[in-house]
């Protein structure tokens, strides 16, 4: 079994491949170092359902005119199915909802997403540096981070009004010509949706399924003491008893690809022999900004930063929580974490929850 790359180029903006029959492939740009999302529309004669929005932003919102003008031929986008709460995915669901459309997704991502879009802030909560610093963020990142403005959904997130259809586990939808099998994975965003279709082998998997690359499993302040890792990998062995090789996939960003069951194994391994890379690297405590090494096979720097963070606290979590590792809480606020076998805690440590 190998994994195929059955359409080799991606189209260009404004334009779309047809992947399968009644489904589009389209590109859309994103400014940063994963600089595209994919998006897919789904043929339903009258109209159609688009898969994923991309960032809401002038330049997107004129490169979905142009598509509406010239591939989608001018029939209505009537239906909005939003994979998970990720930006790049929910951008502009809330623009195509103002002009009609219905939105579909999960409840844990509407919730999240309309949260995140009216919690619009100006500087640093204190919450959020209170995470950094027990992360042992660097010094430098550390202050420019507290006096900056941060990040906010509303900034690349139209708004969402009231009211969606719930994408349910175990549920069924009827789209682009199909019925599709609706099956939820964790990880890299709770309840994320993937839609197997029963009709032939084509499944949409957003950012659970993808080629080549691995998606952020990150701890953020809303939730530090998470365990995205777990979660990722019971939902890729969820996944297993469904994947045939033969089986189209279509994921929210690289290239479609065949060979699902080796790509599943592939994901689950990879962060196993991450996870044993790092605990090797913690026979002496290290906090979270200091593991970057064994878990990254590229350089970490200020726009990959805050990612590496999150994803580096979350294998940590995953093994503090799994009983591999110990953690006390250092001079500087940072939690520390060392391997069991190597560990020489402190009466004090041990009483503070080590």
């Amino acid at each position: 079994m190998k994994i195929n790359t059955p359409f080799p180029d991606p189209p260009a903006p404004g334009t779309a491949i047809t992947v399968a029959d009644g489904i589009l492939w389209i590109r859309l740009p994103l400014p940063m170092a994963l600089d595209h999302v994919n998006v897919y529309a789904l043929d339903d004669g009258d109209g159609w359902t688009i898969v994923d929005t991309g960032f809401d932003t002038r330049k997107t919102r004129a490169i979905w005119q142009d598509l509406i003008d010239g591939p989608l031929a001018g029939k209505p986008i009537k239906r909005v199915l939003v994979t998970h709460h990720h930006p790049d995915h929910v951008g502009l669901a809330g623009w195509f909802m103002a002009q009609g459309a219905t939105l579909l997704t999960t409840r844990t991502a509407y919730l999240q997403a309309r949260m995140l879009v009216l919690d619009e802030q100006t500087t640093a909560q204190s919450e959020q540096i209170a995470f950094w610093t027990r992360a042992g963020m660097d010094a430098d990142i550390l202050t420019q981070r507290r006096n900056e403005r941060p990040f906010n959904f509303a900034d690349c997130v139209h708004p969402l009004p009231l009211g969606f259809t719930r994408l349910i586990d175990g549920g069924t939808l009827t789209a682009g010509g199909r019925t599709w099998d609706i099956r939820m994975g964790d990880g890299h965003a709770p309840e994320h949706a993937t839609l197997w279709s029963r009709d032939d082998a084509v499944v949409l998997g957003g950012d659970q399924l993808l080629l080549s690359i691995s998606p952020n499993l990150g701890v953020y302040p809303t939730e530090p003491d998470a365990d995205p890792v777990a979660d990722w990998i019971a939902s890729c062995e969820r996944f297993q008893p469904h994947a045939r090789a033969e089986q189209l996939i279509l994921g929210g960003h690289k290239l479609p690809y065949t060979g699902l069951p080796l790509r599943l194994r592939q994901m689950i391994e990879n962060h196993h022999h991450a996870l044993d890379r790092l605990l090797a690297h913690l026979g002496e405590p290290r906090s979270a900004a200091q593991c970057f090494a064994p878990l990254f096979k590229r350089q970490i720097d200020a726009g990959t930063y805050g990612l590496a963070l999150a994803e580096s606290v979350a294998h940590l979590n995953h093994l503090h929580q799994t009983g591999r590792v110990a953690r006390h809480m250092g001079q500087d606020g940072a939690w520390y974490f060392t391997a069991n076998d190597n560990l020489e805690i402190s009466p004090q440590d041990a009483a503070s929850g080590a």
